[in-house]
This record gives structure tokens, C-alpha cells and sequence, in this order.
């Protein structure tokens, strides 16, 4: 094991892609990529507090706060559904994982939960000439109603053009998001319905653009969209960096994920340990779950599921559930643009942007449908 970014991380590896994964919350990066004609990329987030000694006490998930992670129960603490004493985004993302397998390029983590009964096993794979990683977790033990997720986070050092396949609902969160009593800000309308992330209304009536970031500087928002449940194969979420020539993506079944939660991170938190400094980060989170309200305001009535969409699975204890996603970069030529759909094709996939232009990429699609 290494120390990276202040946490003893194990080590994964081929030519293509070399990745991190922290013993505690088993959140993943560093990620490089190499790429034949940009180059090195780095597309994951890492907060900037992870190695500063006077946030040492924060809890665990803060404290490491990096690339990718799952979430189990999804969102907000919770104390009365069921159970209590689940930390934020649940013991998969705070708690000491054991290894139970390790080769060069892949790794097998194991967390037995103790809010409820139940294991969570964390593999992490990359493949030769794939630069791609490949995760998949297996939950088993748990009965009852479940919210999870993942909670992938890229920097925008430059402007990156946002898309996702189809989707039947979008809304920014219903709630108050941020206080500004307690130095937290907020741009967008709360419980605003939109059809298209270019044009999600504000609360000072104005429209926002969220297909293009970074953007309205001093502000944290959050919204979901839900996926089209009758849309066949895999569902997608992509970031086109233009200006570097690279596209990021992540591929996942959304029978399992059915939303995609984008929080959308520029420096509107100026309490500690944000202190105003966490700027020019999204989070492409891939969910099922009502935003990050937890598991009590996912299982109960609420607008998202009142309009027929999944917020939560009901797990049975002796039927494991596998949740696959695949985050990848491919080169792209000048002149591509957002992302207009992804198919397979090819030995993987083919991206087509919205200006015509394709690109593709070599993936496994083995876990997932199309």
C-alpha cells in the first residue's frame, strides 16, 4: 500500500490506466489515463483538504473525499427508518475495508456492515488495452428497502460539455440545498421541472445551461434526472473536454441505477472544510435513490416516485444484487462536441456527438445490457 493524498491506498495497473483505491471508503484515485495522441489525463476530483492535518477529525468520507466511491444507503444521514446510525452516504463510503484479492490490475474489497446485517464485496478492474474501469459491487445479506449509489466527481480545469441518454424526468432538488445562514448558496429553482439540461429554470428567473461547466461561480445546486425506463441497453452519462481532444463516460444497467444525481460544485460552501475553495467540480452520480434526501424520504411518498420511478430497491437477503458501471475516456476529433448518444459497436462502443463526429472505444460490455 501507498500513501496518497494523505490515505493508505492500494495500487492497480496496466499500460493504460493506473488507479488508486483508499482502505478507507475504498474511494477510488487517482485515475490516469493514457491516451495515444493527448496523453496523460486525470479527469477524477480530489478535494483539496485530503492531506491538511487540521481537518484530520472530519468525518471519514469528507476527509478522503476523492474520484469514485459507492454509497450505501444512499444520501443523508438516517435515524428513523428501520435502522439508525447510518453516516452520511452509508459505511461503504466510511468505513475500513479488508482486501480479499489483489492482482496487478485488479482488486476485491470486502465490508461487512454493521448498522444492519449484510457484506458488501468492491471489485475494481482494469483490462489490457481498455482505458477503462471496470467496477462491480455485490450486496448480500440485506432485506428491505435500499438506497444506493454511485459518487463519481471530475474536475473541469477547462470548460467540458455535459449529456446524458434520454431521460423521462429532471428536476433540481426540491429543498433547500444550501443554507445561507450557515455560508452555503444556491442558483437554481427549487423543485423546477425541466425536459432538457440546457434550460433548467433559476430562483431568480433566469435559465441555466447545465449542459456546459464550469458555470455560475459562487453556487452549489443539485438536480436528477431519471432515465428512461423503456429505453433498451445501458444508459450513459458523458463530459466532452474538447479542448484536450477527450471524452470522459460512464456506462451503466439503469433497471439497477436508475437516476443520475449532478451536483454541481463552484465554490457556494464557505464553511469549513469547503471554506469557499471547492470550485470547478461536478459529481455524476449514478442512483436510485430520491436525490440525497436518504432512505426514510426515497422509500415514502414523494414526487419522483408518485410519478411511477424507481427511488429505492427491495433487497432480499438471500438473492444478492450486482451493480456494474464502466468508467472510461476515449480520444475524440477536433470538432466533437457534446455527446448525442453512445451505442456498441466496434469491439465496444461508438460515441456520435451532436456535431456528427464519432469516436470510439474498446469496453467490455459483458455486465451490462444492450
Amino acid at each position: 500500500m501507498e500513501t496518497v493524498f494523505g490515505q493508505p491506498s492500494f495500487r492497480i495497473a496496466t499500460p493504460e490506466v493506473e488507479a488508486f483505491v483508499t482502505q478507507l471508503g475504498a474511494q477510488v484515485a487517482p485515475i490516469s489515463f493514457e491516451l495515444n495522441r493527448v496523453g496523460t489525463v486525470h479527469p477524477f476530483h480530489i478535494a483539496p483538504w485530503t492531506s491538511e492535518p487540521e481537518f484530520a477529525d472530519l468525518p471519514p468520507i469528507i476527509r478522503v473525499l476523492r474520484g469514485d466511491f459507492f454509497c450505501m444507503p444512499f444520501g443523508g444521514s438516517h435515524t428513523e427508518f428501520g435502522v439508525g446510525g447510518d453516516p452520511l452516504h452509508g459505511e461503504t463510503a466510511n468505513c475500513e475495508w479488508t482486501q480479499i484479492h489483489h492482482t496487478a490490475s485488479s482488486i476485491t474489497l470486502r465490508l461487512d456492515l454493521t448498522v444492519r446485517p449484510g457484506s458488501v464485496e468492491r471489485k475494481l478492474e482494469l483490462k489490457p488495452e481498455h482505458r477503462c474501469i471496470y467496477t462491480t459491487e455485490t450486496v448480500s445479506g440485506i432485506s428491505g428497502p435500499m438506497t444506493f449509489g454511485h459518487h463519481a466527481m471530475l474536475r473541469f480545469d477547462e470548460d467540458g460539455l455535459i449529456a446524458t441518454s434520454p431521460f423521462a424526468l429532471g428536476e433540481a432538488f426540491p429543498g433547500q440545498f444550501e443554507n445561507p445562514d450557515e455560508g452555503g448558496f444556491s442558483s437554481l429553482k427549487p423543485g423546477a421541472r425541466f425536459t432538457t439540461l440546457g434550460s433548467v429554470p433559476m430562483a431568480d428567473g433566469g435559465i441555466a445551461d447545465l449542459t456546459t461547466y464550469p458555470a455560475r461561480e459562487g453556487f452549489e445546486d443539485l438536480v436528477m434526472v431519471v432515465n428512461d425506463p423503456n429505453r433498451p441497453g445501458f444508459a450513459w452519462t458523458a463530459v466532452t473536454f474538447p479542448h484536450r481532444g477527450y471524452v470522459w463516460f460512464c456506462l451503466k444497467n439503469p433497471a439497477v441505477l436508475a437516476s443520475t444525481v449532478l451536483w454541481l460544485s463552484n465554490g457556494g460552501r464557505h464553511y469549513a472544510p469547503w471554506n469557499g475553495r471547492h470550485k470547478r467540480v461536478m459529481g455524476l452520480e449514478e442512483v436510485t435513490s430520491f436525490f440525497h434526501a436518504g432512505l426514510k424520504a426515497s422509500v415514502e411518498p414523494n414526487e419522483i416516485r408518485d410519478a411511477g420511478f424507481k427511488t429505492f430497491h427491495e433487497l432480499q437477503a438471500e438473492t444478492p444484487m450486482v451493480v456494474h458501471t464502466v468508467m472510461g475516456v476515449a480520444e475524440v476529433p477536433h470538432g466533437f462536441d457534446h455527446v448525442a448518444d453512445i451505442q456498441p459497436g466496434g469491439g465496444g462502443i461508438v460515441l456520435t456527438s451532436k456535431s456528427g463526429q464519432t469516436a470510439m472505444a474498446v469496453v467490455d460490455l459483458s455486465g451490462l445490457p444492450v
